[in-house]
């Protein structure tokens, strides 16, 4: 007999998830979760966002965890839905943002047979994922979720993926929700912040690494009030550049790929670091190599809001285990009367200022200019959204990420993040403009959610930078293997974007030139819903050192 009312566990699980404040989820609809479709269905405290691919929906609920906080949420089918989804468990993984998963799974009659399109969704995500589990009582649903919430945002924050069986959706219960789940506090210890400002104190070329776990809006202000006031130079963690206001008189830059030399050689040869948030994973520095990993005449200071992370990799002198807002509060009003006055956050910030303004290179569609133009354009607001590519250094180089949030970007170089973002940020912050950028290799592997921008009315601008080659292996291929003959599986066949875009009901434009780009663009600001721009570029324009294919090649 078919059901003619939402099954009581699938009912409760969506009540535990208004409960816990969602009011949003990302999917693609299977049949392993109709009985959750159907409640969803019956209620309007949750937007549902019908996506186009799993990965989609996956870089969506990760986008819209880093923005709020609280977890993004996706929910995908089985087998080939939840692979899918994996990229997106990754990336917040190593991004440290909240999402959780939820996961339509086969009936648990059919479990360890290798049913249709079954997989140990555990032993699958366990590895990147901070939790990952089955649901096999309806009623400890209220139990799993709270936990999900409480995993996903505590700590360093990340994924959790939570398996549904088909059968266990459908059975009685008169479980209720559990109340709504907050961040367990974590105010740094007093003796550790004054052995910390002793430290700080008897240092004579400090450096500040900040952004990653936990960060927010809170921890940005206070934070850049404790920097100015010692005036210590601040660079951001890889593609964390929102952690702090460019403006400050302090910021230095930010580390990763395509940095400013100058900013190297001051992380290389800082005495002190004080590394708030970040991780200092491989991408932030280089290989473990900026700062280097140990040194004996430095002094590293290490605050992260997980325990298990300080001391993981980099040895830490002092570490301290605190949230980044509680973290940044205390140093920002921590007074025992000792000036501490650094003159290098300015120097360093005049460094970054020249590094980060554009010069025109000759190139018929200068990307360094377009950037320029679009930071004189826009709002000081808008969100960027990125994958992964070379196309990527100029943003990361030229623009201003003015706000908070204002940056979603991979910090693991996921491809295809851009376009997903983007739809998320759009759909979370309708008054704001929202751009995604992406390369012509970025964009196809996620650009079918432009469909998902128009059907929900996202308004959002995307700029596809179409050099009609994977551009950053290009890039490593003429370092390694030089020469035109040695050029392998890098070159694209690409379509016409820009009637992409039409055909997705978008306006679009195609720009072959600096000017061409501006007059598009300002055509397209003036313009809402989907609007896409199709810059034509040459392989020889390289982001990351300004640098070109030929160039290259004379090294």
């Amino acid at each position: 007999m078919r059901e003619t009312h939402t099954p009581a566990a699938a009912r409760l699980l969506v009540d535990c998830l208004i409960e816990q404040g969602c009011d949003r989820i990302f999917t693609v609809p299977g049949e392993s979760f109709l009985q959750v479709l159907d409640g969803l269905g019956q209620q309007d405290a949750i937007d549902v966002v019908t996506c186009r691919q799993e990965g989609g929906v996956a870089f969506m609920a990760c986008a819209d965890g880093a923005m709020t906080g609280r977890p993004g949420v996706a929910f995908v089918t089985r087998g080939p839905g939840a692979t899918n989804a994996s990229i997106g468990v990754h990336v917040a993984m190593q991004d440290s943002q909240p999402m959780i998963l939820f996961v339509g799974d086969v009936d648990s009659s059919m479990r360890d047979r290798e049913g249709f399109q079954e997989v140990d969704f555990t032993a699958f995500f366990t590895p990147i994922a901070k939790w990952a589990a089955r649901i096999d009582s309806a009623d400890r649903i209220p139990e799993y979720i709270a936990r999900a919430y409480a995993t996903a945002i505590s700590g360093r924050p990340g994924p959790v993926v939570l398996a549904l069986p088909e059968d266990m959706l459908s059975r009685d219960t008169d479980a209720t929700p559990r109340p709504r789940v907050e961040r367990p506090a974590q105010a740094p210890c007093p003796d550790a912040m004054q052995a910390m400002m002793a430290l700080i104190a008897d240092a004579a070329a400090p450096l500040a690494i900040i952004g990653g776990a936990g960060w927010n809006a809170k921890a940005r202000e206070h934070f850049q009030l404790f920097a100015e006031r010692l005036g210590i130079p601040v660079a951001t963690a890889f593609r964390r550049q929102d952690a702090i206001s460019p403006s400050s008189p302090v910021y230095a830059g930010n580390l990763g790929y395509g940095p400013n030399p100058k900013l190297v050689e001051r992380a290389k040869d800082a005495d002190l670091i004080l590394a708030v948030g970040a991780r200092l994973g491989e991408a932030t520095t280089d290989g473990y190599t900026v700062p280097p990993l140990t040194a004996p005449d430095r002094t590293l200071i290490h605050i992260h809001p997980d325990a298990n992370e300080l001391n993981s990799v980099y040895p830490a002198d002092l570490a301290i285990c605190a949230s980044m807002d509680e973290f940044a509060e205390s140093a920002a009003l921590w007074d025992e009367g000792e000036v501490i006055d650094f003159d290098a956050g300015a120097e360093a910030h005049a460094e970054w200022k020249e590094w980060a303004t554009a010069h025109p290179n000759g190139h018929t569609l200068d990307m360094g200019q377009a950037v320029q133009f679009m930071r004189d354009t826009l709002p000081a607001d808008t969100i960027v959204c990125n994958g992964a590519g070379n196309f990527a250094g100029w943003w990361h180089r030229y623009w201003r990420y003015n706000s908070y949030p204002s940056q979603l970007a991979p910090t693991c170089g996921a491809m295809g993040y851009g376009v997903p973002a983007a739809v998320a940020a759009a759909l979370r912050f309708p008054a704001r403009t929202v751009v995604a950028v992406a390369g012509d290799g970025d964009f196809l592997m996620n650009g079918q959610e432009l469909a998902t921008a128009v059907q929900h009315g996202a308004n959002l601008i995307v700029i596809v930078v179409d050099n009609g080659a994977y551009g950053t292996i290009r890039m490593h291929q003429e370092r390694e293997f030089p020469g035109e003959d040695r050029i392998s599986a890098t070159r694209l066949a690409n379509p016409d974007f820009a009637k992409m875009a039409e055909a997705f009901g978008g306006w679009s434009a195609t720009a072959q030139t600096t000017e061409e780009f501006k007059e598009a663009f300002v055509a397209a600001e003036g313009l809402s819903g989907l609007r896409l721009i199709h810059c034509r570029i040459d392989i020889e324009q390289l982001a990351a050192s300004g640098a070109s294919v030929s160039g290259l090649r004379e090294r």
